[in-house]
């Protein structure tokens, strides 16, 4: 995750503790020293949309073999003590759990703090009463284009006018959320009027994301931009955050390669703040899937991120999440651990290692079969990957 606000505006912002902490760059277990990862939980995999990049394939129905209530509360405390910092509790849509709540709850007594994404369609005045009652850190709701645009990506026509009622519900209660879009062909020409959007609903965070070609998203990669277009799109979205400075955090997602290509953009328009953002995208330590974040899936299942799950590190139902997330007889395990001389491709001969760390395997697998490949969506030239700082 890129603060592009921050780095080119400065400022402090939710989750710069996290991402920014002394320390977190040399961490192998989580966030920083005495601290474990960021835990995605996908708490169900019913959903009530049907999204063309949803990464868990989710549907309408229901699923065998979810966590219980009281697995839930097993994980939450066995999250607690590895000192889990955040839980986002994430789905298909989470909302549709009867106990989100009350889960929710019980992270605050074991001090996890948590955030929702959702694709806010089912939250209705009290349940953002509820949400900010329960002390929900923020919610992150996703919105792909305007009206039908939106209705057409996420598959069910009228969840634009319910996803934004929901911002609009929690914003009204002063629940911290946020907006979420995902970046490619069938949304790239929306950018314009969702800032528009933005600034009409005064949100007050965007966190614009890259495809990962994972679940049904796999069936899009052929339609991620291209390189051109990415660039293009990451030059609009910094302009676009100079413009908006400090009053609305805008964030990119899921590509490292951002912070590489702000970093030497930045270097030829302003030597002095560049410098600063190459410490802060230093310290961040680039992709941490496997050490800084990590996934626990609907049926206990413990993977390295919310996209690789192919990869299998344990089941919380056996094991505490401490045990799974530590056993480097696991290739994968250790492998993410300490991944650099594993790297191939453009990303193995990449100058940029420190402040990316190989971007995302899951695109690299997806592409080419092989997880430790080059990221396919990485869009440096070949001069700038073997720029000297």
């Amino acid at each position: 995750m890129l603060d592009i606000t921050k780095l080119v505006c400065g400022g402090d912002f939710y989750g710069d503790g996290l991402r920014y902490s002394h320390g977190t760059k040399g961490e192998r277990n989580g966030v920083s020293k005495g601290r474990g990862p960021v835990v995605v939980w996908n708490c169900t995999k019913t959903c009530n949309l049907k999204c063309k990049h949803c990464y868990s394939s989710s549907d309408s129905k229901k699923y065998p073999d979810e966590l219980s209530t009281e697995e839930a509360k097993y994980m939450i405390r066995s999250l607690s003590q590895f000192h889990v910092p955040v839980l986002l509790i994430s789905g298909g849509e989470p909302l549709l759990r009867e106990d989100l709540l009350e889960l929710v709850s019980y992270c605050k007594q074991y001090q996890i703090r948590t955030t929702i994404s959702t694709n806010g369609t089912l939250i209705h005045k009290d349940m953002a009463k509820a949400l900010k009652a329960h002390e929900v850190g923020y919610v992150g709701i996703s919105i792909d284009g305007i009206g039908a645009k939106h209705d057409l990506f996420r598959g069910v026509e009228g969840s634009f006018e319910k996803s934004l009622e929901g911002i609009r519900n929690c914003i009204a209660v002063e629940q911290k959320v946020g907006l979420r879009f995902t970046i490619g062909k069938d949304t790239v020409d929306q950018l314009e009027d969702v800032f528009y959007l933005i600034k009409q609903e005064n949100i007050p965070r965007v966190c614009f994301y890259h495809l990962v070609y994972s679940g049904r998203g796999s069936e899009l990669m052929n339609g991620d931009l291209t390189h051109e277009q990415m660039r293009d799109t990451i030059d609009y979205i910094v302009e676009q955050a100079k413009r908006f400075g400090s009053k609305t955090e805008i964030l990119t997602v899921d590509n490292h390669a951002d912070g590489v290509y702000l970093y030497l953009k930045m270097k030829k328009e302003n030597p002095e703040k560049a410098k600063k953002i190459f410490e802060l995208l230093q310290t961040n330590g680039g992709n941490r899937s496997g050490i800084a974040i990590g996934n626990i899936d609907y049926r206990g299942f413990v993977h390295p991120d919310q996209f690789t799950s192919n990869h299998v590190m344990g089941n919380i139902r056996e094991k505490d999440f401490s045990q799974i997330w530590t056993d480097m007889n696991n290739p994968i395990v250790a492998g993410l651990k300490d991944r650099k001389s594993l790297l191939k491709g453009r990303c193995k001969s990449c100058q940029w290692k420190d402040v990316c760390n190989g971007n995302f395997r899951a695109r690299a697998e997806a592409v080419t079969g092989d997880f430790w490949e080059s990221d396919p969506a990485c869009y440096l030239t070949e001069q700038e990957i073997g720029g000297q700082l």
